[in-house]
């Protein structure tokens, strides 16, 4: 951090004394106020109900300004680290602030391939479960219970221990999101294949079984590799937020994932493209659209139209053109392009990039809007669609956890209130109350 030569002056109304505090600049972005010593200083908080104008840490990992529509992971534009690079050089770009070269990216492909068996007693873990509990259930479970197995990585303040711990939760989560896919359906778990890729070997996972073998489609690997690229990070988002207030305790890099595990599976957060979906699927056909924008315009009426827009991004979703041309590669390479869901999400999203009433307020359809059409494609169930969001986003998760075990600043969270309940008041014997 690069403190400015401007400082913040907070002045009141009420004669008390001006207090002043240091700026910082970053990189890029906006300067920061430092109100650390607001408190010890003036005897008051700041109030900022969901963090809109707080920076609760300093990061060297993801950029995003959402005017510009811009996302970079370590300085890298999303756009071309979704053309020019795959999911492991992403990966090992996040945990190491710098792209691999070929021996590197090797060496990084191998260890996660070595890791991404489970324990065989997980099995058990997964009988416990009813055949219909929902795969983010599952997943906050078994992800949490992995710290029950590897006693030996979970000294958070030695990097060598952090550094196994996250290939660990990199290499296992397909396998458990597979495992819990693979349990809903009654059909035996798939192990990892050492000489497949990291997406294909997903792929394989889900879809394959031990009657033949799976043919690997490249042009769906491809589309699912870019998926989990486009939602590798995304700055201090609700369950980044989570998983570094979990560690800040000290709590062990699987608890601290299970608990971003568990804030993602929020309908707001990490649900965006299963509503979507649903969205389509309630409309019904091509035919109901016009009346479904109506409601959609009509402030009296509740209907919502999901997969456009973005609470950040304020002019357009960088990842949204890029998965949009995925999402067009595999409905021509599956021949989908006339299935009666596509072709209506294919027209309500040329409808939203035509009407004025979209455009002047920039519904602009967003990556969960694509994400999802790509996934139901890619035969993943809706309900599965929030687990192969964890997968993508727990290399964010444990990269942004070691930043923050890292960083010398870093304290325990704890975020103060303005209380409005009731003043002190007495106790009154039971028969008098």
């Amino acid at each position: 951090m690069n403190t400015s030569d401007n400082k913040a002056t907070l002045s009141f109304s009420d004669g008390s004394p001006s207090v002043e505090f240091p700026i910082y600049k970053g990189t890029v972005g906006p300067d920061v106020i430092d109100i650390r010593k607001l408190y010890a200083g003036t005897g008051k908080f700041t109030y900022d109900p969901g963090f809109m104008s707080t920076a609760s840490c300093n990061s060297s990992i993801t950029y995003i300004d959402g005017d510009k529509g811009e996302l970079q992971y370590r300085g890298y534009p999303i756009e071309q680290l979704a053309v020019n690079a795959d999911f492991m050089e992403s990966c090992y770009l996040l945990l190491n602030g710098e792209l691999p070269n070929n021996v590197q990216k090797q060496e990084f492909v191998d260890t996660v391939t070595k890791h991404t068996m489970v324990h065989e007693q997980m099995q058990f873990f997964f009988r416990g479960f009813r055949r219909d509990a929902h795969p983010m259930s599952v997943l906050v479970g078994t992800v949490g219970a992995l710290a029950s197995f590897y006693h030996d990585s979970l000294d958070i303040n030695d990097a060598k221990q952090r550094e196994i711990s996250a290939i660990r939760l990199i290499a296992k989560m397909p396998t458990l999101v597979a495992m819990a896919y693979k349990y809903s359906m009654g059909q035996p778990f798939m192990y990892p294949r050492n000489d497949l890729s990291y997406s294909a070997n997903f792929m394989r996972m889900m879809f394959g079984n031990p009657c033949e073998e799976y043919k690997v489609n490249d042009v769906l690997v491809r589309a699912l590799d870019r998926i989990l690229i486009l939602h590798a990070d995304h700055e201090q988002n609700a369950s980044t937020s989570t998983v570094r207030l979990a560690g800040s305790s000290g709590a062990n890099p699987f608890a601290c994932i299970a608990a971003g595990i568990a804030c993602l599976w929020g309908p707001a957060h990490g649900g965006a493209n299963e509503a979507a979906l649903t969205m389509l699927k309630e409309i019904g056909s091509v035919d109901n659209i016009p009346a479904f924008i109506e409601q959609v315009k009509d402030k009296n009426s509740s209907v919502k139209l999901m997969g456009f827009g973005h609470r950040v991004y304020k002019n357009f979703d960088p990842r949204a053109k890029l998965m949009r041309e995925t999402c067009y590669e595999v409905l021509e390479e599956l021949g989908l392009q006339d299935d009666p869901l596509f072709k209506l999400a294919m027209e309500l999203e040329k409808i939203a990039l035509n009407d004025e009433y979209f455009v002047s307020r920039k519904l602009y359809p967003n990556v969960d809007f694509y994400s999802g059409i790509v996934q139901s494609a890619l035969g993943i169930p809706v309900s599965l669609f929030t687990g192969i969001f964890a997968m993508a986003r727990t290399i964010g998760w444990i990269a942004q956890w070691n930043e923050m075990i890292a960083d010398p600043e870093q304290k325990i969270g704890r975020p103060r209130q303005l209380f409005v309940g009731s003043t002190v008041r007495d106790v009154k014997p039971l028969d008098q109350r």
